[in-house]
């Protein structure tokens, strides 16, 4: 798996701790792209013990990620704050403050972000 597909995974694996657990469907979203990324079976276990401790947007690898793969991880990102059914205020804030981390101006941030959630709410169903 490319390094900056598993920094996009530790990314998420931050927005999965938003609030203050990973949830199962969270980490079955993550287990679906480690499939979808390629990891190998060593890969998947280091970033599945490395989702068992909590961790904030500060752990998020920019350095790692491209501008495509900083856009990638945000449109994800709010994929996973819907996992739910529904999308909690203090969901929203962390996508905020994921957009200033990753450095993604407001007004594109603000577009991929709409376009991200329309996408979510139309899986609702099957999430």
């Amino acid at each position: 798996m490319h390094e900056q597909n598993m920094a996009i995974l530790r990314g998420l694996v931050s927005v999965a701790w938003a609030d203050g657990r990973v949830a199962k469907e969270e980490a079955e979203v993550i287990d679906a792209l480690l499939e979808a990324f390629g990891a190998s079976p060593s890969e998947a276990a280091e970033l599945r013990l490395y989702a068992q401790e909590p961790r904030t947007l500060e752990d998020v690898p920019i350095t790692e990620l491209s501008y495509d793969d900083r856009r990638v991880l945000l449109q994800h990102a709010v994929l996973i704050t819907f996992i739910d059914g529904e999308q909690q205020e203090k969901e929203r804030q962390l996508l905020d403050q994921l957009c200033e981390r990753l450095r993604i101006p407001s007004l594109e941030a603000r577009g991929l972000m709409e376009a991200a959630e329309q996408r979510a709410r139309s899986y609702l169903n099957l999430l």
